[in-house]
């Protein structure tokens, strides 16, 4: 970005023209908003250079240092955060501590220009228009770094929901720091950042398993569960994005207040964990993936509270209703504070759902998930029955991110035209797609497994690798296994990178490939693990499939 009136962006599947959002982001983004997002990920590689340094020197680094810097990355996700003023607060609580560790580090004689800025408001606009992305000229390395980048952000995705469960890992945290700060060393080749990708992927696997133990020691392993997707008469909350702390918070908060939960979109997966069951409020879902809020929120008619992304810039019709917590927010919506450990406080949104009228039904009917990797595991014998009978003749991982463009239609058709043998495992509001058809199940069990959330991918990573072990494989691209996964934003690259770390091959990705691949760096992805992109449903289905 070269000056104050552009910007340049293309960290999502639907950058404008697939190579770059350059006035306002397709995600509604401005250019404002995206300098002050450039600006932050700059400061935060700069901060992270210092913990860096200052880890080799044998000091600790707080806690509270590696959740700065963690909800710096999550706040910058697709969709998550619209608020300039809320990125500003950031980027000076991100100063503030630099400037703080840079005074213990004994020599900063390595360290990058970026941990020594040390600007005021009135020189932000000016510096981001100096540490964008194009402010990296070679292509590949500037390809390289944002894949890494981005990785990265999805990484500290999974790190802060299970932050907010008072999990932490200082190795998943102290490599984080320590890839931002190579992103900004011009010293590393283009050889040195395809390894550093594929170690962002061993890490991306250690902040999903840090997730999935959070997540299961707190509410107990998803189970197979019966999820209504009608309404009730009474008013009701529509909780979405993916925190289940805040879950947990709002259902305790809300019972016996005459006030019905329902899940939206990626919170669907909240009714597979048993902690949740006991709650009779908790109504069931409204609605599909995040990208038909702006209908589904109006018709709710309750309020509506984000705990992370995915926000759609929000009608007037229903901005008084829209609530933003965490990570998220959007200008002149009501923002519910509250910081790791601390109790939110969710008194207000129920008091308004009481005086707004009940939802009003848009489905009917219900549908099945909680085929999570302790769930599937249980159905181990069946599965493999069903395998050596010739029953199941193949699983294909249909994970990933939904979206609004047409071709997306591609993934519903996908799932309809697949033979009646072939069973989809999936995970992340990529199932919208093809969650409410009736596609039967094959000696009962279903042809749509769905692990959960997109933070779920591990279940499928280890459901991969309990197949390879009970078939006694010795590569896991040996399993009766295809992958066609759907991308949008920064958490399906950290799944894809930890796929790769695995040995994962032969990975299809749609429905277009991420346009900050450079030619070269997509050549070098192709080459070694085979990553292609997708083409008409039929011929897919006979390269896959077979």
């Amino acid at each position: 970005m070269n000056n104050q009136e552009t910007m340049f962006c293309f960290q999502c599947q639907e950058t404008a023209g697939n190579r770059g959002c350059t006035r306002v982001g397709v995600c509604g983004k401005t250019s404002d908003v995206a300098a002050m997002q450039d600006l932050l990920i700059n400061t935060t590689k700069g901060l992270s250079a210092i913990t860096t340094q200052l880890r080799k020197e044998g000091k600790e680094i707080d806690q509270d240092v590696n959740h700065l810097i963690t909800l710096n990355l999550f706040t910058t996700i697709t969709n998550a955060n619209f608020d300039k003023k809320v990125i500003e607060m950031r980027i000076e609580k991100t100063l503030e501590k630099e400037k703080e560790l840079l005074e213990q580090a004994e020599d900063k004689s390595t360290l990058p220009e970026a941990s020594f800025w040390q600007g005021g408001k009135e020189d932000y606009m000016e510096r981001a228009g100096k540490v964008g992305v194009l402010a990296t000229e070679n292509e590949d390395i500037r390809s390289l770094r944002e894949l890494i980048t981005y990785g990265l952000k999805g990484l500290a995705a999974y790190s802060k929901h299970a932050n907010a469960l008072l999990n932490d890992n200082e190795e998943v945290d102290a490599f984080m720091q320590r890839a931002l700060a190579d992103t900004l060393d011009d010293s590393k080749s283009v050889d040195d950042l395809v390894a550093l990708a594929l170690e962002t992927g061993k890490y991306g696997v250690d902040g999903m398993a840090l997730l999935d133990t959070a997540n299961t020691t707190a509410y107990g392993n998803p189970e197979i569960t019966e999820v209504e997707i009608g309404v009730r008469n009474r008013p009701g909350i529509l909780i979405s994005g993916h925190d289940l702390r805040d879950l947990e918070m709002l259902l305790e908060q809300s019972k016996d207040s005459g006030v019905d939960i329902y899940t939206h979109s990626e919170m669907l997966p909240g009714h597979y964990y048993p902690a949740f069951k006991k709650y009779d409020h908790f109504a069931g879902n409204y609605g599909n993936a995040w990208w038909k809020q702006k209908d589904e929120f109006e018709s709710f008619n309750g309020p509506i509270v984000m705990t992370t992304n995915c926000i759609v810039p929000p009608k007037d019709s229903y901005k008084d209703r829209l609530w933003t917590t965490g990570a998220a927010g959007y200008p002149g919506c009501r923002h519910i504070p509250g910081e790791i450990g601390e109790e939110k406080d969710f008194s207000a949104v129920i008091e308004q759902a009481k005086q707004c009228k009940p939802p009003v039904e848009i489905e009917q009917g219900s549908i099945v998930g909680g085929f999570a990797h302790n769930q599937v595991f249980a159905l181990a014998d069946q599965i493999v029955e069903a395998v050596q009978s010739g029953a199941i003749r193949k699983f294909v991982v249909m994970a990933g991110c939904d979206g609004r463009m047409k071709s997306r239609d591609y993934y519903k058709e996908f799932a309809e035209k697949l033979p009646k043998d072939v069973v989809i495992l999936t995970a992340g509001c990529a199932k919208y797609k093809y969650n409410k058809l009736d596609l039967g199940d094959i000696n009962g069990i279903p042809r749509v497994l769905d692990a959960g959330q997109c933070n779920d991918s591990y279940s499928l990573a280890l459901i991969a690798l309990k197949l390879k072990e009970i078939f006694g494989l010795e590569d896991i691209n040996d399993l009766p296994l295809a992958f066609n996964i759907a991308w949008y934003e920064q958490k399906a690259v950290i799944v894809l990178l930890s796929l790769l770390y695995l040995g994962v091959k032969n990975i299809h990705l749609g429905p277009t490939l991420p346009a900050f691949l450079s030619p070269n760096v997509l050549k070098v992805l192709i080459n070694n693990f085979n990553i292609g992109g997708i083409t008409k449903v039929d011929d897919d289905l006979k390269t896959m499939i077979g």
